[in-house]
């Protein structure tokens, strides 16, 4: 069986995590993706359980309490984490996990699987990370500004992955990310 592997695709707000994800998911057959935890409110179109389990904050504690997240994190108001059952059944079972997640919650996960591979995207500079949130048309002024304050510290912090991965050119990006992740298996 192949070795399973907890793949952590981590940056900032906007840097195109979920299409470099799905692309992921596209070409590598033992790729799933773990549905993270909110505390947000899920956005047009979103699937509870498909693309976040939402919860209401009082729910969200408790999984905290119990132990049940293999991190966790508060970034922009609301609660993200990723529950650890599912996570730890798909590698003992050989799959690629990626985990969509912010710095903050990446640097988690370090602690806790120190075998998993922590893969930072980068934007090609912040004018064009800035670009990007706006464009997405899925939130107000207030914040993108906020998103965009995180963004800086989250930026200082690309040192602590083992890969940092520009995403400027689709392809290119992804086909670096999925080099990462076949070294990671083998070696």
């Amino acid at each position: 069986m192949t070795r399973g592997l907890l793949v952590v695709i981590a940056g900032p707000s906007g840097v195109g995590k979920g299409t470099v994800h799905a692309r992921l998911r596209a070409t590598l057959p033992d790729a799933v993706l773990s549905v993270s935890a909110t505390t947000r409110a899920a956005r047009p179109r979103e699937v509870d359980g498909v693309h976040y389990r939402f919860l209401d904050r009082l729910g969200f504690e408790a999984m905290v309490t119990r132990g049940e997240l293999l991190e966790w994190a508060e970034y922009a108001g609301n609660l993200y984490g990723t529950p650890r059952g599912p996570v730890a059944e798909a590698v003992a079972d050989g799959k690629v996990v990626l985990l969509d997640i912010e710095v903050q919650g990446a640097l988690q996960v370090r602690e806790q699987d120190p075998d998993a591979l922590l893969v930072f995207l980068a934007p090609p500079s912040f004018d064009e990370l800035e670009r990007r949130l706006r464009q997405r048309g899925t939130e107000d002024d207030v914040a993108v500004a906020a998103r965009l304050e995180v963004a800086r510290r989250e930026l200082a912090q690309r040192d602590a992955f083992d890969q940092v991965v520009v995403n400027d050119d689709l392809e290119r990006c992804v086909a670096e990310v999925r080099d990462a992740i076949a070294a990671a298996r083998t070696g």
